[in-house]
């Protein structure tokens, strides 16, 4: 083999993970032989989390879609026969072009995090359906009652600059377990913990994370909002307050001392499981500690109080002056800080038909319920992309019910069959991100990460930009918009004349990466400055008062508690939520077998007195049920979790679950108070025997 042979590409990892890591593929003779972190970016460091160092198994796996297939068996029976791209591009357009004669919002694109680029995930695809007229997605499955909450209150998803968080004396992680789900930024929270911060960790389940913080705290799922009422409570009490700060760059401040002035930590006690001495002196402690940070994640924000509870949060920094310093304030989401160039990307201006047709939005948390509905337009085709929802939206039996309509006609464009593929009337097989060009902003850091293609698309699979293109060009579609190329999208995602991006674009190209043209360390709230209505951190709300809500912090209960739903509860006692397995990511990898090997099978994590009282031993079998469904797992007794509280680290493709069932089969699809977000972690079973 000559020298010539060999070559490195850059390439960014795509999965819904705030990492967003810059990779590096070798490869020889148009194989992929190697991935690996890039050194030279910091904040990949050089390491990849286990799933991704092991990506050549998906991208080469033996179970990857090859070739175009149409349905020859009942919807969800999973049996399907070759056909050419010529005829399933035939077949799409026709049954398109039928659909939009009468309304074009009876068509509706399904898409999310399978990957998080802005050409592959937010670019033609966005095109063609605006073009299309057809129904617009809500995408709100993880993240939009958090963001709702965080923007009411500081204005957008900005906050602490992850690299600086080594020089905090004090971090609340809260509501996230960063070992399994931001495992770079956990280098920077070790590192601050080396250099003396004391860390704890907020949240029901002692996690990986938590075992290796100071303290663990485990309120009951649903009730961090009434935690963070009573913190701003004993702060106003005890005066450990920034005033100067407070004065100069808040708005609100008077009402917030009479809404919290009854939320004692014990009046929180009583909604949180905890004990008042504890919610008080983390309330001290928090008030003290400068530099504080709080780093957020979005576990909290999947219960019907999720919003506030995360603006309740957002609030706290504000009182003690944490913004003042660089390792201080708080971190849920660093995406606001990427100047992206949506209107060029996705171009909401194709849309036709305004006003004879006017679009329609429909919440992808409420899916099942969206295809069951008898609304006007019904829902007629579904073309689903970067998703699984079968697997992963709430409300299995609701979900399933939906896609099983045989009237539904349903197109998958995936890499694997998965759950949802098997309701597919027409299934397309898509590239890897080794196979296709992208360019990625993040969640988790303030890095643009560029990816080129590594290797040639494998047996017929095509991009989502070359799908969306040739069934533009198939529906007749002739605007120069469905011309360009995924180097034209990847070079408008961003506004190139934004400040930040300065000088940024000629770095990417040369390796493959580029911190945004930000200040070093970056301290975005030092001086106020916030991306609010009135340049302030809003303990009143400008923007939830404009959208009918409570201006003010608040509590808003769990929607199935023992306090908040007593009758519920005397019925299915234990709380249940799913957090993200270690092994895992959505459904990207829960596939495959080494993963899958890892895992074992679902599990239960139940206290020994709870699965005492239900005579129930480690190891055994047991059902989780409610009146929305059950599915199986394995017990795991465990003083991890509380007493009243069960924990299914998930989540698994139904198929390869043992029973055909998921954890979603007992999830609500109820929504959050603000953000129309989910409720996955705001859920009342019972557990028994199988």
């Amino acid at each position: 083999m000559s020298v010539h042979d060999t070559r490195m590409v850059h390439a960014a990892c795509p999965h819904d993970c705030p990492d967003t890591c810059a990779m590096e593929i070798t490869v020889e003779q148009g194989r992929a032989v190697k991935v690996r972190g890039s050194d030279a970016m910091p904040f990949t460091h050089g390491a990849l989390c286990t799933k991704v160092s092991h990506y050549l198994e998906r991208v080469y796996s033996e179970k990857r879609l090859q070739y175009p297939m149409r349905r020859v068996g009942r919807k969800g029976e999973g049996r399907f026969e070759r056909i050419s791209w010529d005829e399933a591009l035939d077949i799409i357009a026709a049954k398109f072009r039928d659909i939009s004669a009468e309304d074009p919002r009876a068509i509706l694109p399904y898409s999310y995090a399978g990957t998080m680029g802005l050409v592959q995930g937010e670019s033609m695809d966005r095109r063609f359906f605006h073009r299309l007229g057809a129904s617009l997605l809500d995408r709100t499955i993880c993240a939009s009652a958090g963001a709702l909450g965080w923007k009411a209150t500081v204005g957008a998803s900005i906050g602490t600059d992850p690299e600086a968080v080594v020089d905090a004396r004090l971090i609340l992680i809260w509501g996230g377990n960063p070992i399994v789900s931001n495992l770079h930024g956990w280098r920077y929270l070790q590192e601050a913990k080396r250099r003396g911060a004391r860390l704890i960790c907020i949240d029901p389940r002692r996690s990986e994370t938590a075992k290796k913080c100071h303290q663990h705290i485990a309120p009951l799922p649903g009730t961090d909002g009434a935690i963070a009422l009573a913190m701003m409570q004993v702060l106003i009490a005890e005066d450990l307050l920034d005033h100067d700060y407070i004065a100069r760059y808040t708005v609100g401040f008077d009402e917030l001392v009479q809404r919290v002035a009854s939320c004692t930590p014990e009046w929180a006690a009583a909604l949180t499981g905890l004990d008042a001495d504890v919610i008080r002196t983390l309330a001290k402690e928090y008030g003290k500690a400068q530099p504080s940070l709080i780093r957020l994640n979005y576990g909290l924000n999947r219960c019907a109080g999720g919003g506030m509870a995360v603006r309740n949060i957002a609030c706290l920094p504000a009182l003690t002056g944490a913004w003042r310093h660089a390792a201080g304030g708080a971190l849920l989401s660093t995406s606001g800080n990427f100047p992206k160039n949506g209107q060029a990307l996705e171009r909401p201006d194709l849309y036709p038909n305004a006003e004879h047709f006017p679009p329609r939005t429909i919440n992808m948390s409420t899916i099942g319920r969206a295809l069951l509905d008898e609304q006007a337009p019904p829902i007629k085709a579904v073309f689903v992309y970067n998703a699984n929802p079968v697997a992963v939206a709430p409300n299995t039996a609701e979900v399933r019910a939906g896609f099983a309509r045989e009237d539904l006609f349903c197109v998958v464009h995936d890499l694997f069959q998965t759950d949802t593929a098997d309701y597919a009337d027409i299934l397309l097989p898509a590239t890897s991100q080794l196979e296709h060009r992208d360019v990625h902003s993040t969640y988790g850091h303030v890095y643009v990460v560029d990816n080129q293609p590594a290797i040639a698309p494998l047996a017929e699979a095509r991009s989502n930009t070359e799908v969306f293109r040739l069934l533009a060009a198939r529906m007749g579609f002739e605007e120069p918009a469905f011309a360009d190329s995924d180097d034209a999208l990847a070079a408008v995602a961003f506004r190139d004349q934004d400040a930040r991006m300065l000088g940024v674009g000629a770095k990417v190209a040369a390796q493959g990466w580029a911190r945004l043209n930000l200040p070093r360390p970056w301290v975005p709230f030092a001086a106020g400055g916030f991306h609010t209505p009135s340049g302030r951190c809003e303990f009143r709300s400008s923007l939830l008062e404009r959208l009918g809500l409570d201006p003010l912090p608040a509590w808003h209960p769990p929607a199935e508690s023992v306090s908040s739903n007593p009758v519920l509860a005397a019925k299915y006692p234990l709380a249940f939520i799913s957090p993200p397995a270690r092994n895992f990511l959505n459904t990207s990898f829960s596939h495959l077998p080494r993963f899958v090997e890892q895992e074992g099978s679902p599990k239960l994590e139940i206290h020994p007195l709870d699965a005492t009282s239900r005579g129930i031993v480690d190891g055994a079998r047991v059902r989780i049920h409610n009146d929305r469904g059950s599915f199986h797992a394995r017990a795991v007794l465990t003083e991890d979790v509380r007493a009243g509280v069960v924990v299914s680290p998930s989540i698994w493709w139904q198929k390869l679950s043992g029973d055909g069932e998921n954890a979603n089969a007992v999830t609500s699809s109820a929504l959050t108070d603000m953000g129309g977000g989910p409720i996955f972690y705001d859920c009342l079973v019972e557990v028994s025997l199988v």
